[in-house]
């Protein structure tokens, strides 16, 4: 039996209060809302930073205070930050979030656009910022939109500038990117190496049948109103992000899997590499 590793992603870039009320914007309304998904069962926490009017924000000390509020009552999660240069390309300040070490941090593959922006990510940028989270102890979280995504994050390990442990995010339905097809699914499966460990995400009215799919077929998902404001196809009401990670745990019991628990799979190598966590710490000490 497979287990099933759910990134739970609440925020991100684009949703605001204007489009959804349940989005959380406030480093205190991130921290509630990841841990009521962690108190139901989640395996990751991919999150974002905002200001407080929401504007998405790179700032250290933002990311401080969610991190912190995250790890005090969510002790064995596994935390990722975003290093997205959709609103900020520099590295310094898309660099920022590895200074606090994070369990794992997003690395976009290469550039790509989205239905109303491009985002940058040359490959200069790319290895630094995989050279910083190597030197802070941080996973790269190795996000791609496109088969070309792939292919470079397996040169990159060729070269030995990523290192295992290897975690992908594959996302479909990006209008300029991979669809939610099957074909197009199993084609960039296909281009991973087996031990490496994938999880699916789809956009928009893609999430849930890809986080179906990627579940049948043992592979992890990527869930949350990041990706998806909508409960249905048919956009009939807005959902929150606990109805989203219900419906994922109704899917794994469904299909005969289990969860992956954040524990479990950070003792596989996801946790930061060079921050003693507490949870690890007391196991030593019994």
């Amino acid at each position: 039996m497979k287990k099933i590793a759910i990134n739970f992603c609440p925020t991100g870039m684009v949703p605001q209060k204007s489009h959804s009320p349940f989005v959380p914007i406030s480093p205190q309304e991130i921290i509630e809302q990841t841990h009521e998904a962690y108190e139901l069962g989640i395996t990751i926490a991919h999150l974002h930073a905002r200001e407080e009017d929401g504007v998405p924000t790179y700032r250290k000390n933002v990311y401080r205070e969610i991190f912190d509020g995250v790890r005090k009552y969510c002790p064995d999660l596994i935390i990722c930050g975003s290093s997205s240069g959709r609103n900020f390309p520099e590295f310094e300040k898309r660099s920022e979030v590895i200074e606090l070490k994070p369990d794992m941090c997003s690395l976009t593959l290469s550039s790509l656009n989205f239905a109303k922006q491009a985002s940058l990510n040359s490959p200069d940028m790319i290895v630094r910022l995989a050279e910083k989270m190597m030197e802070n102890g941080v996973v790269a979280e190795l996000e791609c939109f496109d088969l070309g995504m792939i292919n470079y994050g397996n040169y990159l390990i060729n070269k030995g500038i990523l290192k295992g442990p290897f975690y992908w995010n594959l996302l479909f339905g990006n209008i300029a990117g991979m669809q939610a097809t099957f074909s197009q699914m199993g084609a960039a499966i296909q281009e991973i190496p087996s031990n490496h460990y994938i999880s699916l995400a789809g956009l928009g009215e893609y999430q849930l049948p890809v986080n179906a799919s990627a579940i049948a077929m043992g592979y992890g998902v990527r869930v949350g109103i990041e990706d998806n404001l909508w409960w249905d196809e048919e956009k009939s009401r807005l959902c929150n992000n606990l109805e989203l990670v219900r419906r994922i745990h109704d899917l794994i019991e469904l299909n005969g899997k289990e969860l992956y628990s954040s524990k479990e799979f950070g003792e596989l190598g996801f946790y930061n590499k060079t921050v003693l966590r507490k949870q690890l710490k007391g196991l030593s000490q019994n």
